[in-house]
């Protein structure tokens, strides 16, 4: 691995819990790692862990084969050759786009500095911008130079703290895949910190979904979206709901469910009539006019070409359907569904 976390834990002082508590995950080198979680769950102190401008209380942190945190020794920040881009740029207004780039690499000859400037500057699409200042940039655009900037010094790790976190939504998501393309480009490693899940998709090679200091899953985004292994991730990635399942007789293990038999392909397994939930994502719900089992709208949210309808079971559970948006049912009406699960999910019981 070229970056490796080991029972990486850090406490800060007066606090009973700690930030981060025994996290242990890793990076092949040119992958692009994301932490994602709710606020507060110490996905930010764990990146500024990693750069070391926070102290670990025990675990290790290898990088590129050479340990730079451990018990008896803390490489220092400035020495891990370690670049990073912030929530707010930090741009330098007084400087030109050029001589902020070229802010880290001012020790090299001027023609190399200025060779090299340029060439960060063509990889975010930025070429020919070195006299221009940030006002005369949009936001989208001072991210990249921002990135171009934590680039130019050719960093073994590039750390990203919710960077496009002052954009618009549709912005931060098409930002997201054009420095995607960039990193990908420039080989670079980079560990990126946001709490908005397409950004997270976008993004991420490997994403790590935490909750009170602690790793719950360190997966692509399809296993955290289809094979969660907490109920904190099921809960927390996508559209989902847990109903009440109890496991069958014979065969195969299958659950009986409010929504009709279900066969198991992961997760838990259990004895026959042994309670348990399953999870159902909003697309494993089919709308069906024709199918016996109806449920009632009880919200709807138009997202343009889909429908998110909320549904009551004449059971009382409720279950979440993505619908096509020229079906444009009403609050209280009752419509056909039927389940079209391939992966079905289940946890125990109280677990």
């Amino acid at each position: 691995m070229f970056l490796a976390l080991s029972h990486l834990s850090v406490q800060y002082a007066g606090r009973a819990q700690p930030a981060v508590d025994d996290v242990s995950f890793g990076l092949e080198a040119g992958e692009i790692g994301v932490l994602i979680g709710p606020s507060g769950c110490g996905k930010t102190t764990l990146l500024r862990t990693v750069a070391g401008l926070e102290p670990a209380r025990s675990g290790e942190i290898q990088l590129n084969g050479a340990i730079v945190s451990s018990p008896a020794l803390q490489v220092p920040a400035e020495q891990r050759r370690i670049g990073m881009v912030f929530q707010d740029y930090a741009l330098f207004p007084h400087l030109d786009v050029g001589r902020n780039v070229g802010f880290g690499i001012a020790d090299l000859p001027r023609a190399q500095r200025d060779a090299r400037v340029a060439e960060v500057l063509a990889l975010v699409g930025l070429e020919g911008s070195e006299r221009r200042y940030a006002h005369q940039l949009s936001g989208g655009q001072q991210q990249r130079v921002a990135l171009a900037r934590a680039l130019a010094p050719r960093p073994q790790l590039l750390l990203l703290d919710e960077p496009f976190s002052s954009l618009d939504v549709e912005l931060r998501e098409r930002l997201a895949h054009e420095v995607r393309v960039i990193l990908k480009a420039a080989g670079a490693t980079a560990l990126f910190v946001t709490h908005d899940q397409l950004e997270a998709f976008a993004i991420g090679d490997r994403i790590g979904v935490m909750h009170q200091g602690r790793l719950q899953q360190w997966a692509d985004a399809y296993a955290l979206y289809h094979r969660p292994e907490t109920r904190f991730v099921a809960d927390f990635i996508g559209h989902g709901v847990l109903l009440p399942a109890r496991f069958m007789n014979g065969g195969a293990p299958r659950v009986e469910t409010p929504v009709g038999t279900l066969a198991v392909r992961h997760g838990e397994t259990g004895t026959a009539d042994q309670p348990c939930d399953v999870l159902l994502r909003a697309d494993d719900i089919v709308h069906d006019d024709a199918a016996p089992l109806k449920a009632e709208i009880v919200r709807k949210a138009f997202r343009g070409a889909e429908f998110l309808y909320t549904l009551r079971l004449a059971s009382g559970e409720s279950v979440l359907a993505l619908v096509p948006s020229h079906h444009d049912h009403q609050i209280g009406e009752w419509i056909g569904i039927k389940p079209d699960v391939e992966h079905v999910v289940t946890f125990a019981r109280g677990a």
